[in-house]
């Protein structure tokens, strides 16, 4: 055996276990990636539009960050698409 190659996985676990746990992952990696989003989302465009910070939020402020995210999202959506289609 190579050093690329792993052993298999023990049958020790049913398959319903085995897919349990690989939902349980996926859901986790879901929810990882909608936090990275919105993170990475805010960030960018509060930078983008938030020129003097305040206790409030303009209203010319308000559209703009509501742009930059629908923005943001279609462009996500794009390359998602892209990369999934292409991967098949």
């Amino acid at each position: 055996m190579d050093s690329f190659s792993s052993p298999s996985m023990p049958s020790s676990g049913s398959p319903g276990n085995t897919e349990a746990l690989m939902d349980q992952i996926k859901a986790q990696l879901a929810q990882a990636y909608a936090q990275e989003f919105l993170e990475t989302v805010g960030n960018k465009c509060f930078a983008k539009c938030v020129t003097k910070p305040g206790s409030s939020l303009s209203g010319s402020e308000t559209s703009c960050i509501s742009r930059c995210v629908d923005r943001y999202i279609e462009a996500t959506g794009i390359v998602s698409r892209a990369l999934f289609s292409s991967s098949r």
